[in-house]
């Protein structure tokens, strides 16, 4: 059943004033959309429960990406066509350019935002595992004055956020550390564009003296949420890169995992996939790593 537009508020405040008072007034009863590419699939299908939505495409504030000397800081608004044209995005961030191009096709990407993909808590979304391994922080804004959350606890579980029904995602920081690491960004799926991912992954890693001295490993479409491999990175950590590096890399990430049956793949499928990546990454490091 295709939904009725007559039974749908929307409201264009066109400044971040206003829109956060709208969210205070009524917590919960609004809500917020830019670029709308995952509401409007919802709509469409007669399926978005929401009746009262914002527009907040047009607010200048998300929609600014900030270069300061130690991080970037990337507006919520800002669309994967504007972070895969941005020059300090593509140098410094690869991953994470590289994810953008992934996410459905140019139409998609011209007005589908990294806050709405960071909002939408899908596990499968390409872009988050890349922030995770960028050890990005989010800027929450309300009424109420901005907090800061480290965006590897912004997720609870799935579809579920720390996000608070008054506030907005104002901006996504990212620290420029990461010089001389290689990385490595994959994603398994029926095409590579405008397909939903079976698994994917983002990784970085450096090697010093022969042996893995720094590594960072995220996946998506394997659990609840985007995940960051903790143990299996402690198990790469401080190891040269040998043939039994590898299976010990696979037999961790089987235990770290949580891949499900659904309609785009098998759990089985999954966790052969991911331990495949991550062995992949590794062969990348060793013959990159000593060069980086």
């Amino acid at each position: 059943m295709r939904a009725d537009p007559s039974e749908y508020k929307l409201v264009s405040p066109g400044n971040l004033q206003g829109a956060l008072s709208l969210l205070a007034a009524e917590p919960a009863q609004w809500l917020p959309i830019a670029g709308g590419t995952d509401v409007m699939v919802l709509y469409s299908a007669g399926k978005l429960p929401s009746r009262n939505v914002i527009n907040i495409w047009n607010i200048p504030e998300l929609r600014q990406i900030e270069v300061l000397p130690d991080c970037i800081r990337i507006g919520a608004a800002c669309t994967y066509t504007s972070l895969r044209n941005h020059d300090i995005v593509g140098r410094e961030f690869s991953l994470l350019a590289t994810t953008a191009s992934w996410t459905g096709g140019i139409a998609n990407q011209n007005r589908g935002t990294l806050g709405g993909n960071i909002a939408n808590a899908s596990p499968a979304a390409d872009s988050l595992p890349a922030l995770l391994v960028y050890d990005a922080d989010l800027t929450l804004i309300s009424l109420r004055g901005e907090r800061r959350v480290p965006y590897r606890t912004f997720h609870t579980g799935y579809k579920q956020t720390v996000l608070g029904a008054d506030e907005l995602i104002l901006n996504i920081s990212l620290p420029r550390r990461f010089s001389g690491y290689v990385s490595h960004a994959r994603k398994v799926g029926a095409r590579n564009a405008q397909a939903i991912s079976k698994v994917c992954l983002a990784a970085l890693g450096q090697i010093s003296r022969g042996a893995i001295r720094d590594v960072r490993l995220a996946m998506g479409s394997v659990a609840p949420v985007p995940l960051r491999l903790h143990e299996t990175e402690k198990v790469l950590t401080g190891k040269k890169i040998r043939p039994s590096l590898f299976d010990a890399a696979r037999n961790s990430v089987l235990k770290e995992i949580q891949p499900i049956d659904d309609i785009r793949s098998t759990a089985r499928y999954r966790s052969a996939v991911a331990g495949n990546l991550v062995a992949e990454f590794l062969e990348k490091l060793a013959a990159e790593g000593a060069n980086a």
